[in-house]
């Protein structure tokens, strides 16, 4: 059984119709995107769907590769130290637009241009990395969707996590060595959550991909691990499924940023819904297309942010969800 909120889906639906609306173009223009990404194209990869999420609401307003839109895609393979490259590849074809996704490829494109306009969509705090000077105010070229803001999403999940697991006393946050991750404010606020809870706190770094070992790591801290918290970054949600299976091998609850993550077998996820924040990407796109300047959209924060549930995981693991949790989720999966 899968259940989602009602209203959910009702707002879901009218902000689609009130996107096809606005949706005619003028006969005969090619409008040039650029994606810029620190993933790959491919496989499971987090940029291949981040370019799916996109194309989809841009066809709803009307926008159809081949037809009425070239996108240009660069993809970093998760080398950051590409972006800046690609990036100057994007503006030297001239595209209408850039769409960075991350941190670390908005301040690329940020680097290589200041005329064409960048919508980014990222999870991390735009104003601690220097892109905007606060969220209040888009600046410049540069406008787009935050996710969750300075990782203020982590004091949730961390609350999140100890309800599905009652009994942990301690917890270890999952974070990548990539430059890319960002600021270590979400590590901050993760420890300062578990500490606020009287929960043990370990940061697990995962070098070279090596998720294995990441978690023979976790496997040997004492007194043990009870539960994980699953850093919100593309790399986990690109290797997703690794990730749910070894936490399923150690028997360790996790929580996630993405639904998807939970939808393959994780145990709980909390965070903005991904459909929605490429439908606000999109929108952007949009109204630039049509002439508006970044400086005059606002940066965009999500007002409704989704719990889902795998029931079925937390019965695996021999957890038992309170009732009053399984109410509040928007989903939950059996």
């Amino acid at each position: 059984m899968r259940r989602r909120l009602f209203t959910s889906a009702t707002l879901a639906a009218a902000h689609l119709a009130a996107l096809r609306e606005v949706s005619a173009q003028p006969a005969g223009r090619i409008h040039r995107l650029g994606l810029l990404h620190p993933d790959m194209e491919g496989g499971v990869a987090s940029g291949l769907k981040a370019q799916t999420l996109l194309t989809a609401p841009m066809r709803d307003l009307g926008y159809i590769e081949g037809q009425n839109l070239t996108v240009e895609k660069r993809y970093a393979h998760g080398n950051v130290d590409r972006l800046l490259g690609l990036a100057r590849e994007l503006v030297a074809l001239q595209v209408d637009v850039i769409v960075a996704v991350s941190t670390s490829a908005v301040l690329a494109a940020k680097d290589a241009t200041r005329t064409i306009p960048i919508v980014f969509l990222s999870n991390g705090d735009p104003v601690a990395a220097g892109i905007v000077p606060s969220l209040a105010n888009s600046v410049g070229n540069v406008t787009g969707v935050v996710i969750a803001p300075g990782g203020s999403l982590a004091n949730k999940r961390v609350e999140l996590l100890k309800e599905c697991v009652p009994r942990a006393a301690r917890v270890a946050l999952l974070w990548p060595d990539s430059p890319s991750a960002g600021p270590h404010l979400q590590v901050d606020e993760t420890r300062t959550a578990a500490t606020a809870l009287g929960l043990a706190f370990d940061v697990v770094v995962v070098r070279d991909r090596d998720y294995a070992q990441a978690f023979a790591t976790i496997a040997a801290l004492r007194p043990p691990v009870h539960a994980l918290v699953v850093g919100a970054t593309p790399f986990f949600l690109r290797d997703r499924k690794e990730i749910v299976l070894l936490a399923a091998k150690h028997r360790l609850p996790a929580v996630y940023e993405w639904p998807r993550q939970v939808k393959e077998g994780g145990l709980i996820s909390y965070g903005a819904n991904e459909v929605e924040t490429y439908e606000r990407v999109a929108s952007y796109v949009d109204r630039i297309f049509k002439g508006a300047k970044p400086i005059d959209l606002p940066i965009w924060q999500p007002s409704k942010l989704h719990l889902v549930i795998n029931l079925a995981t937390a019965r695996t693991l021999g957890l038992t969800v309170a009732q009053s949790l399984l109410l509040r989720a928007d989903e939950v999966i059996e």
